[in-house]
């Protein structure tokens, strides 16, 4: 099989279903930044240094590719028919506990940080960052096109787990978050 098939050459791409749109379509947007968040994810694993949180990124990484899905098939009549696994609730619930988990291990927060300290927390930041474009530019499809209701909810939470990663990450290293002070 070919990897490139001529078919995008005029500016244009298939959705799951075989509608064609642009490819500046706010629906390619949203899914191309989840697209581009699984990419620094997979950057991220080879940097963190805890087995714990490479395990949590790993395990992130086929969820994003069913949100990517779930927003690259618009819920129409005919594309009920195919096979798609939306978003689930699942994935908001098991996202919320690990924020827990790994929050329960940190000292509270008192003073705004700024990202960095190790490679690896910085690398998280950026996840972090990246998952927050994605969920405003779901919310701005949202806002014309119907999409699933879980998927917000899940990105909103998943930056904030990022968030928790990245201070988990520091703390593992031994490198101290580094302090906003203005």
């Amino acid at each position: 099989m070919k990897i490139y098939t001529k078919t995008g050459d005029k500016g244009q791409t298939g959705l799951f279903g075989g509608e064609r749109v642009p490819k500046f379509s706010q629906r390619l947007q949203a899914y191309g930044t989840i697209d581009e968040l699984n990419s620094f994810i997979g950057y991220a694993i080879t940097d963190v240094s805890s087995e714990e949180v490479k395990t949590v990124l790993k395990d992130l990484q086929p969820k994003l590719f069913i949100v990517g899905s779930d927003l690259a098939t618009p819920e129409t009549e005919k594309n009920k028919k195919l096979k798609i696994t939306r978003t689930p609730e699942s994935f908001t619930t098991e996202t919320e506990k690990l924020i827990d988990k790994f929050e329960s291990q940190l000292e509270v927060l008192k003073k705004f940080i700024l990202p960095g300290g190790s490679k690896g927390a910085a690398l998280l930041h950026i996840c972090r960052t990246i998952a927050r474009r994605a969920e405003r530019e779901i919310v701005e499809l949202n806002n014309s096109e119907e999409i699933g209701s879980n998927i917000i909810i899940f990105m909103n939470r998943l930056s904030d787990l990022f968030f928790v990663l990245s201070r988990f990450e520091n703390k593992y290293s031994n490198i101290p978050d580094i302090k906003w002070i203005p």
